[in-house]
């Protein structure tokens, strides 16, 4: 027998290789959101500037201008740095192996395919790199070639009728930013005709679309690090006032800036950073480079993830306990790799991953919201203080009080004096049929669906245990919301009728919401045109929410009624208490009507009585 140790190390495995990288690179490249590559491409040219000997430089996102000047009206985006620069044969390895980088590769830091895959595949055509080392051009073309589908470096045909995949350059192309050492990566698009300066379709903030993006995909950068973004490309380049590249800091510098209050709260394997943003509506309105209104993310290495602005920042805010005035509040949750946790960023980079699991959102916001900073308490106080609305609470639980036998949510729990029996002695347990009501059947053994588990379940009791009923209700608190008392600013709720904050258990109503302001249009008119003119407004809208708001209290408790069910999962319950399914609640209007018509007669008098007289 041979001996072992003289096989060299790895004779023994087959490396495993890739039978179609064009088909994974398009795969991969669908996970990554459409301007992930403005990141990746500014991470390795920031990375490249730290690699140099002096680790301060530049980063800038501007237009091709020597291809604007070859070939005028076709606008292609660069990104230039002033980092270590590549040879042509470092580039050949680093451009054109995937899984390959300059930089140290980690889980957790550096994996070396992010350009190739979220630049390459939004770049058919291709990226262009023209880089500078120890004062020497040198410059590869990576495309998808057209007839075999499969990415790589395009030859270059030389002088002699040779061919090669990497070409020196001369100095004349160089851009200005880049002295001894520098890389610029032209992205071409789809086409050779593509305006890839022009704003992918969806992205915020068209006119300076690389600015916001950087701006909200960074926390800060090093220092050191300067990075910029041209907008009002369109316009003259001696047009100073509009043709600029914008300064991009990430989001601290902003929030720093702008916040009356911060501070950090360390939660459960997570530090909490929390902003409340200066009342400043024009600057808010009209910034456009950065996120400047409320908002969540996740802050890693630096680095913003999972960002939730608008509708589903609103969401997030207020699952977080900041239910009014959350456009003022910005929270950012870092998680610690600390005490055995572990945290990393998938692939794409689009999500973090805490523990194999994703983040653990739901927790933090219990947490925070259990002792929310008196700071964010005063905000929410100052929206709701002058803000008034009828309390109709009572008298919507004296109704439903008639039919409770309807509305309840049963539960089982055991007691020795009890008069049903129980399946399961804990709550949420079914009802079972005991052997007095048990319809016969044709045999006393087990069957086909008789009872599931281990043999020792034939020496479970038959009979279940004894137990009671427990009547619980979910009596929501309610709140009406509308933009003129401040509690409610758009996008949130648009058009839709109501929320449920599950974890306050509140009923955010929306006053506004065009159905309710609808019925109050009717009955105004209706008693207007039968010579009623004073006060019908006020006392119309007071009817029209309280019967409103009884449909909804009516929704939210039998939906809830409805938890703990076998057939109903967590997200059956989540989907029926959305604001989609809470608006298709009041969509019928027959009932509400009638019993508005009733409480407008006792208010007012009778329409009837008066066409009558």
């Amino acid at each position: 027998m041979s001996d072992s140790s003289s096989v060299p190390a790895g004779a023994y495995t087959l490396p495993m290789s890739v039978d179609n990288t064009g088909f994974m690179l398009d795969r991969l490249g669908q996970d990554c959101s459409p301007l992930q590559f403005l990141r990746e491409i500014t991470e390795n040219a920031v990375q490249a500037v730290q690699a140099t000997d002096d680790p301060s430089g530049q980063v800038v996102w501007d237009v091709d201008w020597n291809r604007l000047e070859l070939a005028p009206g076709v606008f292609k985006l660069t990104c230039i740095d002033t980092g270590i620069g590549m040879t042509g044969p470092e580039m050949l390895r680093y451009i054109n192996m995937l899984s390959s980088s300059m930089h140290q590769q980690s889980h957790d830091t550096n994996f070396g395919v992010g350009a190739k895959v979220a630049a390459a595949t939004r770049n058919h055509a291709g990226l262009v790199y023209l880089s500078w080392k120890d004062g020497v051009g040198a410059m590869i073309h990576l495309w998808r070639d057209p007839d075999t589908s499969q990415y790589g470096l395009k030859q270059f045909e030389l002088p002699d009728g040779n061919y090669t995949h990497w070409v020196h350059v001369e100095d004349t192309i160089k851009p200005e930013q880049i002295k001894d050492h520098g890389t610029m990566v032209v992205l071409l698009g789809d086409d050779l005709d593509d305006n890839t300066m022009q704003a992918p379709k969806g992205a915020p903030s068209p006119s300076r679309w690389v600015a916001r993006y950087l701006n909200t995909r960074y926390f800060r950068f090093p220092d050191g690090v300067e990075v910029r973004g041209r907008e009002g490309w369109e316009y003259p380049r001696s047009n100073t006032d509009t043709n600029v590249l914008r300064r991009v800091t990430g989001q601290q510098e902003y929030l720093d800036a702008h916040a009356e209050a911060s501070g950090v709260r360390d939660l459960e394997a997570a530090r909490l950073h929390w902003w409340i943003l200066k009342d400043e509506p024009a600057l808010s309105q009209n910034s456009g480079f950065v996120a400047s209104n409320g908002h969540v993310a996740a802050l890693y290495q630096d680095e913003l993830y999972e960002m939730m602005t608008a509708r589903a920042g609103v969401a997030r805010l207020q699952q977080f306990g900041v239910i009014f005035g959350y456009n003022r509040v910005v929270i950012y949750l870092e998680p610690r790799a600390e005490n055995g946790h572990q945290v990393i960023a998938n692939t794409a980079r689009t999500h973090l991953i805490m523990d194999g699991e994703p983040l653990p959102w739901a927790d933090w916001a219990a947490e925070f919201r259990f002792d929310l900073p008196d700071e964010i308490k005063n905000v929410m106080d100052e929206v709701t203080k002058d803000s008034t609305t009828t309390d109709h609470r009572e008298a919507i639980r004296e109704r439903l009080k008639q039919i409770r036998d309807l509305l309840k949510v049963s539960r089982y729990r055991r007691t020795p004096l009890g008069t049903t029996t129980i399946d399961e002695p804990t709550s949420g347990g079914k009802p079972r049929e005991t052997d007095t009501t048990r319809e016969p059947s044709g045999s006393k053994g087990g069957g086909r669906g008789g009872r599931a588990g281990d043999i020792y379940a034939l020496f479970a009791l038959a009979d279940g245990e004894p137990g009671e009923e427990i009547i619980s209700e979910f009596d929501p608190k309610v709140d009406w919301v509308s933009v003129e008392n401040g509690k409610r600013i758009p996008p949130d709720l648009e058009d839709r009728a109501a929320k449920y904050l599950v974890e306050e258990n509140l009923l955010l109503i929306n006053a506004d919401f065009r159905v309710f302001r609808d019925m109050v249009d009717r009955w105004v008119k209706l008693y207007e045109a039968g010579g009623v003119t004073a006060g019908v407004q006020p006392v119309a809208e007071d009817a029209v929410r309280e019967w409103f708001e009884q449909a909804l209290i009516e929704s939210v408790i039998g939906v809830q009624s409805m938890r703990g069910s076998q057939e109903w999962s967590v997200e059956d319950i989540a989907k029926s208490l959305s604001q989609e399914a809470l608006t298709t609640a009041v969509m019928q209007r027959y009932h509400v009507d009638n019993s508005i018509r009733r409480a407008l007669g006792s208010k007012l008098g009778s329409l009837k009585d008066r066409a009558a007289a």
